[in-house]
């Protein structure tokens, strides 16, 4: 019997765009932002982060004064950035120093070391569910580095040791005055090293009910295969980490975050 098709991790984020802050404000006690914030501070020109979402690491480095170029395959996500960083008047720096741009990672649209720093945090290169996708990005971010610049990336390890389960509620709370409630399925496929969740966020508003599905898949290699990786594609790792406090990483470690350099 043959393998069913691998899925497009771009699949699902356009749906998941009006969630995606809300189930965040809920689960995400993560220092992320202001790790991202220190390693940014450091670059000597533009930074470009890959897939920005709704801006939640790009808004406050601009904010920090680093000029920062977000992009995004999800033009709901960006609209939300947008909104997030411009809907009531800007100050003039921030209007100077981020852009958002809708793009595919895989194939980035800018010249030749056109950043001096690029950064993926929050897993978004665990949404490559194929393997060329991830050699295809890595070597867009070589092109757009110049040697000596730096390639940050962070990994969420716990997805592919999720449980599965079907149809368990995992999130109530009030989102612009709706009730909302998300019902998640989780199935992994080990081989391929790929987690899938499916979910359904359930829509109340008085007597009125909504019901918004849509699935999002992940691959994740371990920090050996991503150093691997890497290498390959012209980078040399120079720290691996456990968390955003800079500790050494080890294989229990609640995050992975490899720092490298374009060779």
């Amino acid at each position: 019997m043959s393998r069913s098709p691998i899925p497009d991790g771009a699949a699902g984020w356009d749906a998941y765009a009006p969630f995606y802050d809300w189930e965040n404000a809920q689960t995400l006690g993560r220092r992320d932002v202001a790790f991202w914030r220190r390693v940014a501070a450091d670059a000597a020109g533009p930074v470009l982060e890959l897939g920005c979402g709704t801006g939640r690491v790009s808004i406050p480095l601009a904010r920090a004064g680093v000029n920062v170029v977000g992009i995004d395959l999800s033009a709901p996500m960006l609209d939300r950035a947008r909104r997030r960083a411009f809907a009531k008047p800007a100050p003039a720096r921030l209007l100077d120093s981020l852009r958002f741009i809708r793009g595919d990672i895989r194939r980035l649209p800018f010249r030749t070391a056109a950043f001096s720093m690029v950064i993926a945090p929050y897993g978004i290169l665990q949404s490559l569910t194929r393997a060329r996708d991830l050699s295809d990005t890595l070597a867009a971010v070589a092109r757009v580095l110049p040697r000596g610049a730096l390639f940050g990336m962070d990994l969420v390890p716990d997805v592919p040791n999720w449980r599965e389960y079907r149809n368990r509620v995992q999130l109530r709370g009030r989102s612009r005055g709706a009730q909302l409630t998300l019902i998640e399925s989780v199935s992994q496929d080990r081989k391929r090293r790929l987690t899938t969740f499916e979910q359904r966020y359930v829509e109340r508003r008085g007597r009125d009910s909504r019901e918004h599905a849509f699935t999002l898949t992940f691959r994740t290699l371990t920090v050996p295969a991503m150093v691997r990786q890497l290498e390959r594609a012209g980078f040399a790792v120079e720290s691996v980490l456990g968390d955003y406090r800079g500790r050494p990483w080890d294989a229990r470690a609640d995050v992975w975050i490899l720092l490298a350099k374009r060779v």
